[in-house]
């Protein structure tokens, strides 16, 4: 396997703990000279996240990899009840959990913007971003971007998150089929991503934990080029995320696409 086709899978995925399983995997794709895309996730914190870079002189690789490392470090250090850092931020409505979740992305944003703002070639640089925090018998969903979480569960599967794109926006406008027509061929073009504009929305769900549930968290390299039928198709399987995640990427690169390509499986087998 050429660094181009490289697989990436951290860390080692045969372990289960608080009754969860997670297997990622990520490809650079056929014609992409790097991979943008990155993902993490840590058993013990109950963490899960994939980030899709963008920014030319391999500027996406540096803000995917930097939205990890933060997001990481934060809900490592303020998983024993310490206050946040940046309490300003705290938003009432939310649950603890989820106001760490949201904290983390916002400092990843922060964090983006000032590398971007202090080297000429990473100027403008950001990244798609999509994180699950598990805790007790809830879980927090996270996102900014078009990176996507999917959820298999009791048969059906459902997309969790909205992309923020313009053609979404235009179908939240109710636009008219032509000027839909219009902007086809700018499915690409997201509206909110970390590290760009100076404000960032971060978009939270947040839900009771279900035995058997199965969570994809995948970049647009997956959701892009397979349809809902052909991803739940592949998670209704009774395999492990291992064989969830190989497949759905394979899939992916078997359909043409051309872009980077990152599936993170996560299994969810603890009753609550």
């Amino acid at each position: 396997m050429d660094d181009r086709t490289r697989r990436i899978v951290v860390p080692p995925p045969d372990r289960s703990t608080g009754g969860l399983t997670a297997f990622g995997v990520s490809e650079c794709g056929p014609v992409r000279a790097n991979n943008e895309d990155a993902f993490t996730f840590d058993l013990d914190l109950g963490l899960f996240v994939v980030a899709d870079g963008m920014g030319g002189h391999a500027a996406g690789e540096i803000a995917s990899r930097l939205a990890l490392e933060t997001i990481m470090a934060f809900i490592s250090r303020s998983s024993n009840g310490a206050a946040p850092d940046v309490a300003a931020d705290f938003d009432a409505s939310l649950s603890p959990d989820a106001n760490r979740l949201r904290m983390a992305l916002l400092l990843a944003h922060g964090r983006i913007r000032r590398a971007g703002s202090s080297h000429a070639d990473y100027h403008g640089m950001g990244t798609t971003i999509v994180a699950v925090l598990f805790n007790g018998a809830n879980l927090v969903v996270a996102h900014a971007g078009d990176s996507r979480v999917y959820e298999q569960y009791d048969g059906r599967l459902t997309q969790i998150t909205r992309d923020d794109s313009l053609l979404e926006l235009l179908a939240s406008m109710d636009t008219t089929d032509e000027i839909r027509a219009l902007h086809a061929g700018q499915r690409n073009i997201v509206t909110n991503v970390l590290g760009v504009d100076d404000e960032l929305f971060v978009h939270i769900d947040e839900r009771p934990r279900a035995r058997g549930r199965v969570l994809l968290l995948c970049s647009d390299g997956v959701h892009g080029v397979l349809d809902a039928g052909r991803i739940g198709g592949i998670l209704a399987g009774r395999d492990a995320p291992r064989q969830h995640a190989e497949r759905l990427v394979a899939a992916a690169i078997a359909a043409g696409g051309r872009d980077n390509v990152t599936a993170l499986v996560v299994a969810d087998g603890e009753a609550m």
